[in-house]
């Protein structure tokens, strides 16, 4: 409730007494102190406090492997988390790393074809669209896409971020040299199986 009403220095002394009491009463590796840790190091990030965040998101990715294995998808959220961190302080090669290894970890656990496979498309896509690697950005951003039309053919219900991933697509079309109907022709060929349906 304080965070999500922007009382953060009210919310921190809350967040550190949960991380000691789990720790205490459940022990420093237990899976609910990863939870603990990783909402405190996501207030010290809204709070620009990156270095001391790093250490506890760090942290959080080996309570859960260490608890459910190298390829859970909680590690993938957690590494995930831990890129983001790494790209925000200019550490792009951590960030790829990472981002790839989550983008492995889902792509194992869920298969190639799923919502959470698609976020971390998307994270390396950007990553790569922030360094001008538009051409290695390319195939990420059309995969994306591909993953949001599929769900929604196979739901009937339009993905929430099916809107967002087609924009981005066509941006990037664009910058890569694609005139603006060139762009709507090769995101119509993808979007076609909504339309058939």
């Amino acid at each position: 409730m304080l965070r999500a009403t922007n009382r953060l220095a009210e919310a921190e002394p809350l967040y550190r007494r949960a991380v000691a009491i789990d720790e205490a009463s459940l022990g420093k590796d237990h899976p609910n102190v990863a939870i603990r840790l990783n909402n405190l190091a996501q207030l010290l990030c809204a709070t620009n406090r990156l270095a001391e965040a790093e250490p506890l998101m760090r942290r959080v990715a080996d309570i859960f492997a260490g608890t459910f294995g190298e390829n859970h998808s909680n590690v993938a959220v957690a590494v995930n988390n831990l890129a983001a961190l790494l790209e925000a302080t200019g550490r792009v090669d951590g960030a790829e790393a990472m981002y790839r290894r989550a983008l492995g970890i889902d792509e194992t656990s869920f298969g190639k074809d799923h919502p959470d496979v698609a976020r971390d498309l998307n994270n390396l896509a950007a990553l790569y669209y922030a360094t001008n690697r538009l051409a290695e950005a390319e195939p990420l951003m059309r995969r994306h896409l591909e993953i949001f039309v599929a769900f929604t053919v196979a739901t009937g219900h339009a993905h929430p971020h099916l809107q967002a991933a087609t924009n981005n697509y066509g941006i990037l079309l664009e910058e890569m040299g694609d005139t603006e109907a060139q762009a709507r022709e090769k995101i119509a060929k993808i979007l076609a199986p909504i339309r058939e349906k």
